[in-house]
């Protein structure tokens, strides 16, 4: 392997499945406002753009006033801090992945729409954080993805030439944030959209398993 390439991954959908603890928490919250609970699977479309954005997209039209949006994206929040680590786990390979990267010299960070202290914490929870250069998280003085500002910024922070970094997610979202910031769109199909929506979105290339990025760096000397 070489290390004149960096990673920036993606959390939710890429290094980890926490699609159940994120239903839970607001199934939970639309159950106690005695409003239609969804489907796991129907999560896969609501994540990705951060939480408001989920809560939005979950609940139904007749009770998006604001008053009510906001009680439910508090009620939600208070959920997911008590569930986060309930069934969430890093994806089949993803640990392995991530060592021989490391191991190989190749510089990684982590870049979500999760706020950041959350962020943080998830990635130390599940992962040696030290594996990482940076771990980033949303903050009010940054826009979140596809906004290119953090990526850039990472990219930078790393020391490498755009053309050097791939971003590494599994949704639309991340493929746009790669493109508008002009650095590589790969795309995870073992997450949470798969091939389909990320290939549309611009992806440059789309593994299958956690373990061909081995396999795709080692071939990159």
């Amino acid at each position: 392997m070489s290390n004149k390439f960096g990673i920036i991954f993606d959390l939710d959908g890429t290094l980890l499945d926490t699609l159940e603890d994120l239903a839970d928490s607001v199934n939970m919250v639309l159950s106690r406002h005695g409003l239609p609970e969804h489907p796991v699977d129907a999560y896969r479309n609501f994540v990705g753009s951060g939480m408001p954005v989920l809560v939005r997209r979950a609940l139904p039209e007749e009770v998006q006033d604001e008053d009510h949006f906001n009680q439910c994206l508090e009620e939600v929040r208070q959920e997911y801090s008590r569930r986060w680590a309930n069934k969430t786990a890093p994806y089949p390979g993803i640990l392995q992945a991530l060592e021989a990267l490391a191991a190989s010299g190749i510089p990684m960070a982590v870049l979500s729409n999760k706020p950041h202290e959350a962020t943080v914490k998830t990635v130390a929870h599940f992962f040696d954080i030290s594996l990482f250069k940076i771990v980033q998280g949303a903050s009010p003085s940054r826009p979140l993805k596809p906004d290119p500002s953090a990526a850039l910024t990472i990219t930078g922070d790393l020391g490498l030439e755009k053309e050097s970094v791939y971003l590494l997610g599994d949704s639309d979202v991340d493929m746009f944030t790669a493109r508008n910031a002009g650095i590589i769109a790969m795309g995870a199909a073992w997450g949470f959209r798969g091939r389909k929506e990320l290939q549309q979105a611009g992806a440059v290339c789309v593994l299958e398993h956690p373990q061909d990025l081995i396999d795709f760096f080692r071939y990159r000397v």
